[in-house]
């Protein structure tokens, strides 16, 4: 069975819903492997003290443990919010060769700076359920402000 960017979207969504009951930021990814999670994660910043654990971070070693290898070719990442340069950094290096995400970052979304970060083997696709995970987002910031 061929799944469609909203299945996985909603996984990663899910995700990012469980961040949000952290009092996370509510980022949430999936890593897809032939139509297989094979990653689930979502912010840590917070419960880790750790301003490196974005969700995408966290999906690419979990990812890496499962393949087991630091390789995500013919992967796909999943991510309710446009990655930051951080996280678009080490899908690089991960050379993984989708990246779909939901809602645009126009603060600190990598496509402020181009695409010159993503692998040149890389697919973006972006705005696959936008609005839902934006509205998350606004929702958090609006329950802390």
């Amino acid at each position: 069975m061929i799944f469609e960017h909203e299945y996985f979207m909603k996984q990663a969504l899910r995700e990012a819903e469980k961040a949000f009951e952290k009092a996370e930021i509510p980022i949430g990814a999936v890593i897809v492997y032939k139509d297989q999670i094979i990653a689930r994660a979502h912010n840590l910043t917070e419960t880790l003290n750790d301003v490196t654990a974005h969700a995408e971070m966290q999906a690419f070693t979990s990812a890496a443990d499962f393949i087991g290898g630091k390789y995500l070719i013919d992967c796909s990442l999943y991510v309710t919010v446009e990655p930051c340069v951080m996280c678009i950094g080490a899908s690089y290096w991960t050379q993984i060769s989708t990246i779909v995400y939901g809602a645009a970052d126009s603060k600190r979304g990598f496509t402020q700076f181009g695409n010159t970060l993503v692998h040149p083997k890389a697919e973006v696709v972006g705005g696959i359920m936008g609005k839902e995970c934006g509205d998350l987002m606004r929702r958090f910031f609006k329950g802390i402000r």
